[in-house]
């Protein structure tokens, strides 16, 4: 774990390194019908890298950082269920949903052009 970045993106702060696949819920700047896989993105929003011993921290995002990766396919999260009971008043209702997830894979970690 010598290289990584903690990226900001569907509204929750991931740590991320080259070669390892993530779940986000979305893409805030992809419309659904984009991310057709082997999609090639670019991540802006970079709070941290760390290279080795070297760390460099953004304030709010580091200056010249981009994280490199491609869609790989769009999947569902495990299935939720609500359950709402009112006792003493006969009222049940019970409903369940499956959050839209993308699934990429992160390809490299750049920072000033050159690739870390």
């Amino acid at each position: 774990m010598s290289t990584y970045a903690i990226i900001d993106t569907g509204s929750e702060q991931l740590q991320v390194e080259p070669g390892r696949f993530y779940d986000v819920r979305y893409f805030a700047s992809l419309k659904s019908e984009i991310l057709a896989p082997n999609t090639k993105i670019l991540i802006y929003r970079v709070l941290l890298i760390r290279h080795e011993s070297a760390i460099n921290l953004g304030h709010p995002w580091v200056k010249d950082a981009i994280v490199r990766g491609r869609i790989l396919h769009p999947s569902f999260g495990d299935r939720i269920t609500i359950y709402k009971k009112h006792s003493k008043k006969k009222k049940r209702r019970k409903l369940g949903y499956r959050q839209d997830l993308v699934r990429f894979v992160v390809d490299s970690i750049c920072l000033n052009g050159k690739e870390l």
